[in-house]
C-alpha cells in the first residue's frame, strides 16, 4: 500500500470495502437508513437496491427538487439518522445531498467506506459538526428557516455530556457556555497526571534495578 503499486491499491480498496461493510451491518441493527448489507465476498460488496415508488433505481437527494414541507421532512429525518449513527458511535464523515439516496419510504444513507469512529478520532465534533451543516445547509434552499438552526453544535453537545439517546427530542438551538475557564483547575488535573506518570516510571525503574 505504501508503495502505491496494483496491488497494494487493490489491497487498500477490499480494506475499506470491508470498513463499509462492517459498519453497514452495525448500523442497520442501530435502525439508521442504510442499504441493507447481504454479503460480501472477493471486493465485491452486495446490498438491498434501493427503489422509488415507481420502482426505478432511487435518485440522489441533490437530483430532487422539494417542497418547503417535504424539505423539513427528509431534514429532520437524517437529523435523526446523524443521531441514531452517532448513538451507535459512527460518524459519517462526508455527508451530503450526494451521498443520500431517496427511496420510495425516504431518505438512505450511502458511501460509508471514510466513516470513524466517534470516540476514537480526534476530528470526530468537526466530522460531526460538517455532516449537520451540510444537510441543513442543502435543504436550507428549499425551507430557509433551517438556516438558523444548529443541530451539530447541539447534538455534539448531548453527545459529550453523555446525554444524547437515539430518541433524544431536538430543537436546532444551541447555547455557548459562557462561564469562565477554570484555568487553575486544568492546570492542576494536568500537574496531577503529570505527578502519576513520573511516580509509574519510578516504579517501573526500581523494579528493573531488582
Amino acid at each position: 500500500m505504501a508503495k502505491g503499486t496494483r496491488f497494494g491499491r487493490q489491497a487498500q480498496e477490499e480494506a475499506w470495502q470491508s470498513v463499509e461493510v462492517d459498519t453497514l451491518y452495525l448500523l442497520a441493527a442501530a435502525g439508521v437508513r442504510v442499504p441493507k448489507p447481504y454479503g460480501f465476498m472477493h471486493g465485491v460488496v452486495l446490498m438491498e437496491l434501493l427503489t422509488d415508488a415507481l420502482g426505478h433505481a432511487a435518485p440522489r437527494l441533490n437530483d430532487l427538487v422539494l417542497s418547503e414541507t417535504l424539505a423539513l421532512d427528509y431534514h429532520a429525518v437524517l437529523i435523526r439518522q446523524i443521531v441514531r449513527m452517532l448513538c451507535a458511535g459512527i460518524i459519517h464523515g462526508d455527508l451530503s445531498e450526494y451521498n443520500v439516496l431517496v427511496d420510495h419510504t425516504g431518505p438512505v444513507i450511502i458511501d460509508l467506506p471514510q466513516a470513524v469512529n466517534a470516540a476514537g478520532n480526534n476530528n470526530a465534533a468537526a466530522m460531526l459538526l460538517r455532516d449537520a451543516a451540510n444537510i441543513t445547509a442543502y435543504f436550507s434552499q428549499f425551507a430557509p428557516s433551517l438556516a438558523a438552526t444548529q443541530y451539530g453544535k447541539e447534538i455534539w453537545s448531548l453527545y459529550e455530556r453523555g446525554a444524547l439517546h437515539a430518541d433524544t427530542v431536538l430543537s436546532g438551538h444551541f447555547a455557548a457556555s459562557t462561564a469562565p475557564v477554570d484555568l487553575h483547575g486544568v492546570m492542576r488535573e494536568i500537574d496531577d497526571v503529570r505527578k502519576e506518570h513520573e511516580a509509574r516510571e519510578r516504579y517501573k525503574a526500581e523494579l528493573a534495578e531488582r
